[in-house]
């Protein structure tokens, strides 16, 4: 009995080993690990139903512009994204975070929560990609990461998550936007509710 518990053990090691030495590959899927110090996303849209979806945790931290932010600020549909200024597919999406903040900023919320940077460099970041919206310095305290992990968690950077106008989590975009259509798409799907 001991005996097939141990070999159990081992093929549970060894699945485990091989599932994280694909995630530490710049081979892995689409290269999206690495030496780059990220995992990217696929892409991958997750809506949750509207009788699934549940509240993040609340969070507060430094802005990279100064000041405090609170997440119950929050009120109606928001957008949250997680990004860090050296991650090149935050760096791809800026622009159509910036494009989107231009057309739904009066009716959404926007807010950002950077999980590596200090506020110079953070501050240089949305200076070069003309992001109007503020950020949470969260490399410290991990409160806006950790806020949701229980519900929809952020798993890759860039990750893109929209709040309906009850501050629950709607729906998550893990890796980088590309164009505006699909988180258009949701923000309008969310308002119009």
């Amino acid at each position: 009995m001991l005996g097939s518990i141990r070999r159990g053990l081992v093929a549970v090691g060894v699945a485990a080993v091989l599932l994280l030495s694909g995630c530490a590959s710049a081979e892995g899927p689409a290269g999206q690990a690495g030496d780059a110090g990220y995992i990217a996303g696929d892409g991958i849209v997750t809506e949750i139903p509207r009788d699934q979806r549940t509240p993040p945790g609340s969070f507060s931290g430094p802005l990279a512009t100064g000041g405090e932010f609170d997440s119950t600020e929050l009120d109606g549909v928001a957008l949250v994204n997680f990004w860090y200024a050296a991650c090149p597919p935050c760096r791809v999406e800026a622009p159509v975070l910036a494009e989107l903040h231009a057309e739904y900023g009066d009716r959404v919320d926007f807010i950002g929560i950077n999980v590596r940077d200090g506020g110079a460099q953070a501050m240089a970041f949305e200076e070069e990609f003309a992001i109007e919206y503020p950020s949470i310095l969260d490399d410290v305290s991990a409160q806006g990461q950790l806020a949701f992990a229980g519900v929809v968690a952020p798993n890759a950077v860039p990750s893109t998550i929209i709040l309906d106008a009850e501050g629950r989590v709607a729906a998550r975009v893990s890796g980088a936007v590309t164009d505006t259509s699909i988180l258009s798409t949701l923000l309008r799907e969310e308002l119009e509710r």
